[in-house]
């Protein structure tokens, strides 16, 4: 049954990747500068909402990019075997989730308690680091469907 699955890691891994990619570029772009806009009464319940909601569409694809990874790294069979571009992917997987759960996910926290500019212009900032593993990871998971 392993053996059947092994082929289809990095189709599942490019999916799930690539579906975070876009999902983070729209953050970037779109929901995270939209945030600054909320009138400051209705933050802290805007704010609970994004994180409930937020959490059913990440939180999937996150676990399915992060089983797929580390599957390839433990079962490479001619998906970049013996390449360093797997271990770079893991690499920036690793800086992904110490970033959300490090940075972002205290800063959201922090936000829940109300609008805070400073707050909000660091979550902005702080999150290109995703922004630019996640964009480098969509790179890698191309690279491995060869």
């Amino acid at each position: 049954m392993l053996d059947q699955l092994v082929p289809l890691l990095p189709l599942a891994h490019a999916g799930a990747t690539w579906f975070m990619v876009g999902l983070i570029w729209f953050v970037q772009i779109v929901h995270y500068p939209l945030m600054g806009k909320v009138t400051s009464s209705g933050f802290s319940e805007y704010s609970a909402g994004h994180q409930r909601k937020t959490t059913w569409i990440v939180a999937p694809a996150m676990l399915a990019e992060a089983a797929c990874t580390i599957a390839l790294a433990l079962f490479p069979q001619g998906h970049g075997a013996g390449s360093p571009v797997r271990w770079v992917g893991l690499g920036l997987l690793a800086l992904v989730w110490a970033s959300t759960f490090g940075v972002q996910m205290p800063l959201h926290a922090r936000l829940s308690s109300g609008f805070n500019e400073r707050v909000w212009r660091r979550l902005v900032l702080t999150n290109w680091v995703r922004t630019v593993a996640w964009t480098g990871r969509g790179i890698i998971a191309i690279l491995m469907l060869r």
